[in-house]
């Protein structure tokens, strides 16, 4: 899900959200609070400033003192701490939850993710969980729940049914329920596409402005998503409390810090998953560290490497980084978030990218650290966390080096506590190693050998079959909530005097920049199962149609959830088309996926056949 667009970004995430929402979770077994331990000789940054010589005293979950000297009884266990530096929990102010999220985000020293939109059953249940003293492995959950959009708008490209509004006089109403359903604040949605090249229906002002009204009515905070600075300066004098991205269609307007900070709003500029969205994305640099990379799952670290399809317009995360610098001149609150799991980020690693693009933008390190602690506690009223204060949570992580002179010092991270209890970071290492080692056998036993692997599809007997692998199915964007429709049939008169051929037709709507429609075919006995096809250099097919030009998408295990894509035309007489799997983004077929033939993005009806494939 996303902030910006995310079915653009989810783009292609095609089947991607149901996979994720039944991804499994490494830990779940609830911690037991341990005995008191005390931190020692480390350097401590407080949430605001480094503190040269205190120590941190931990019982029952709660910091129970900080100072120099601290005198405790022998049985408390004492941590030395020497060269390292402590700080508070970090808290990402924007991602998407779901599946095992939030332990991948404790692992990375994330304690606390503020949500922005997810399936409001699993934020009940996670909270429920919280409200029990459990789930002590994972990062406490703050979320909006179900964010406010119009009909057909941004948000509603999931597949999940969620309420939309059309008119100011629903808006009390509408966030009535989202308080009674357990949001922590509310998310509303300003965004027409225009910033990418498309076209999205969004809220009206009077809409914006009564659903605004609506949740400080109820003492809820107003967090708006917006595509632009057009809209951004609209929300923010519309009386929002904060924005949950920057821009990146234009340059921002000298006076835009001190109109924000004039309105007492804070900004989430979620530069992380700007720049995956300006095409220059970055975080595959995290799946290099050696301090991160152990920690990555298979599949988040092939996300990490994507960025965002290719918009039309001219999109630049510079533009986001010249805002944030005017911001902190004019001393509005910036906080730290990520936008994760959209393309080009992750939940828990992203964070520390996040730091690194704020120093980037001109916050000290320290202002950056502040920025994914105190101040993020701040502004959404998380009065107990944030800080390393007598009182507050044991949200904690301890990292080596001084992150207040090297932000990437983050990324060393020694302990993580939540409430006082340390995370196994050691055994969740050893369960994504293992991991790892079992998918890669399970391709390799799920892959065919020698020539059962040169045919695919010949459909001479009358069926959408394959010789191996799932078959063929019919695969549209109404996953992402476009309007795309499509069928296969087996018809009469196949390629070199064959009996059948396979005839693939719908209609493309133009509602969406990604539009598809078509047949897949998975080549494991599972779908989306990557299996090794590295024997083999090249896919062929025969093909005729309408004359239009189509597409043959391949996902990789590598290329995550956007897949690599050849055109082809289906002219009026059968002709052979074979396309090397190098020309797919470079891929050796190691690791393949899915293969689909599509029509679109160009809207209007289409028909083509295909027969006789090959892998070569």
């Amino acid at each position: 899900m996303n902030s910006r667009l995310n079915s653009t970004l989810r783009v292609l995430g095609w089947m991607a959200f149901y996979f994720l929402l039944s991804a499994p979770a490494f830990f779940t077994a609830d911690a037991k609070n341990p005995d008191s331990f005390l931190i020692r000789n480390a350097r401590v940054f407080d949430g605001h400033k480094l503190l040269s010589q205190a120590e941190v005293w931990v019982e029952s979950g709660k910091i129970k003192a900080v100072g120099p000297n601290l005198k405790v009884s022998s049985d408390v266990k004492v941590i030395d701490a020497a060269g390292d530096t402590l700080l508070p929990g970090f808290i990402d102010s924007h991602t998407h939850t779901w599946g095992d999220a939030l332990k991948q985000a404790e692992i990375f020293g994330v304690t606390t993710e503020l949500d922005m939109f997810t399936d409001v059953k699993f934020a009940q249940q996670t909270k429920a969980l919280q409200d029990q003293g459990k789930a002590l492995d994972q990062a406490d959950l703050r979320s909006a729940g179900t964010l406010a959009t119009a009909p057909g708008g941004h948000g509603t490209e999931y597949g999940i049914p969620i309420p939309t509004l059309s008119s100011p006089s629903e808006a009390q109403a509408w966030v009535d329920a989202r308080v009674a359903e357990g949001s922590d604040y509310i998310k509303i949605v300003i965004d027409d596409a225009s910033a990418y090249g498309g076209h999205t229906p969004t809220l009206d002002d009077a809409t914006l402005k009564a659903l605004i009204d609506a949740a400080h009515k109820r003492g809820k905070l107003a967090v708006v998503h917006i595509g632009t600075q057009k809209d951004a300066r609209k929300v923010i004098d519309a009386g929002a409390d904060g924005l949950a991205h920057l821009f990146a269609d234009t340059a921002p307007t000298a006076d835009f810090g001190s109109f924000v900070a004039a309105h007492h709003a804070f900004v989430v500029p979620t530069l992380s998953v700007l720049e995956s969205i300006a095409g220059s994305g970055a975080g595959a640099s995290l799946t290099t560290d050696p301090h991160l990379s152990p920690y990555l799952t298979t599949e988040n670290a092939n996300n990490l490497k994507q960025t965002f399809p290719k918009f039309s317009t001219s999109l630049s995360e510079k533009y986001a980084e010249q805002t944030v610098a005017l911001l902190k001149a004019a001393h509005v609150p910036v906080l730290a978030g990520t936008d994760a799991p959209n393309p080009g980020t992750a939940h828990g690693v992203s964070i520390h990218r996040e730091l690194e693009l704020l120093v980037r933008s001109g916050m000290t390190p320290a202002e950056a650290l502040s920025a994914a602690t105190s101040a993020a506690a701040a502004a959404f009223h998380l009065d107990d966390r944030g800080v390393i204060a007598p009182g507050k949570r044991a949200d904690l992580v301890l990292v080596k080096g001084d992150p207040t002179q090297d932000i990437l010092a983050t990324r060393d991270i020694v302990s993580v506590w939540k409430l006082g209890v340390e995370d196994d970071r050691a055994a969740y290492r050893a369960a994504v190693e293992k991991s790892k080692a079992e998918a890669a056998e399970q391709a390799k036993a799920s892959a065919p050998s020698g020539a059962a692997l040169d045919l695919i599809s010949d459909f001479e007997e009358g069926q959408p079959t394959s010789k191996f692998g799932t078959g063929w199915m019919v695969s549209t964007d109404s996953i992402a909530g476009g309007k795309s429709a499509g069928e296969m049939k087996v018809v009469d008169g196949g390629a070199n005097g064959g009996k059948h051929a396979l005839e693939v037709t719908g209609l493309i709507d133009g509602g969406l920049p990604y539009a598809w429609s078509g047949v897949m075919f998975s080549p494991g006995k599972q779908a989306f199962v990557p299996i090794d096809l590295s024997s083999r250099k090249s896919i062929s097919f025969f093909t005729r149609g309408d004359g239009q030009t189509y597409r043959v998408l391949i996902f990789t295990a590598a290329g995550g959830r956007i897949p690599a894509q050849q055109t082809f035309t289906a002219g009026s007489d059968w002709k052979k088309v074979t396309i090397p799997f190098t020309a797919f983004n470079g891929t050796d077929g190691h690791d393949i996926s899915a293969i689909l033939f599509v029509g679109g993005p160009t809207a209007g009806k289409f028909n083509f056949q295909v027969d006789e494939i090959k892998l070569e």
